[in-house]
């Protein structure tokens, strides 16, 4: 129980502080001891209030050209997911997957340093957009819909906003088809409301501590975890 409620804690400290990647530090350290068919239902039923939460927290920023179109390429998503698990290695749209979004990181982390013009892209926002929707279908991995969200967001706040909306959507999608197909059982329940403290305690640590960097410091920390998750993606699967 000491692993999870540790990986619970960091998990939605890192969710508060940032605004995503609580799927990979939850998964990231539990790996080592759970099976992932214990730990996704019970990382989702902990994602879904943190996420209600933070989209409440900035409601300001919400945009509706921005979460909607993305919820559905999230939801779309599911279909060509399938499709794709039947006949396809998922290793190695992980693996494509990891390096997409590594790159992206990196692009926005010179962006950040000035190293290269901004050059805005509605075709590449598209194609952006579209593998984010089936990378979420397929696997629930948030990590391009951040990418995708950071790149057409200007400030941390509206990031947040934002993309706690685009995965509160997602996250509501995913738990009814969980508890259909029987996923979501009466144990990961329990498990979730045990740990549901440590939950709150990590994710407002987390909010507090996001107050105290400045902007660029924060937006700097958004996209190295972007490179990380994707470097992530692809080690654990090579």
């Amino acid at each position: 129980m000491t692993t999870w409620i540790i990986a619970t804690f960091v998990a939605f400290f890192i969710k508060g502080l940032c605004g995503f990647a609580n799927t990979l530090v939850f998964t990231s350290i539990l790996g080592f001891t759970e099976s992932n068919v214990n730990i996704s239902p019970v990382e989702l039923v902990l994602g879904y209030p943190a996420n209600a939460i933070l989209a409440w927290k900035h409601r300001e920023h919400f945009k509706a050209k921005i979460v909607m179109p993305i919820s559905l390429l999230v939801i779309g998503g599911s279909i060509p997911g399938a499709i794709l698990l039947k006949n396809v290695d998922v290793r190695y749209l992980k693996i494509f997957f990891g390096i997409v979004v590594a790159l992206i990181g990196v692009e926005m982390m010179l962006k950040e340093y000035d190293l290269i013009k901004d050059r805005k892209s509605g075709f590449l926002m598209l194609i952006i957009g579209l593998l984010s929707g089936i990378l979420c279908g397929l696997f629930g991995v948030g990590v391009l819909v951040a990418a995708y969200v950071s790149r057409v967001t200007k400030t941390t706040d509206e990031f947040k906003g934002n993309i706690s909306a685009v995965f509160f959507v997602e996250n509501t999608f995913r738990i009814i088809t969980y508890f259909y197909l029987g996923v979501i059982s009466l144990a990961s329940l329990k498990q979730s409301l045990i740990l549901f403290p440590v939950l709150l305690l990590g994710l407002f640590s987390g909010m507090k501590s996001a107050k105290i960097l400045n902007e660029k410091t924060a937006k700097k920390m958004v996209i190295i975890l972007l490179i990380i998750s994707g470097l992530s993606l692809v080690v654990r699967n090579i």
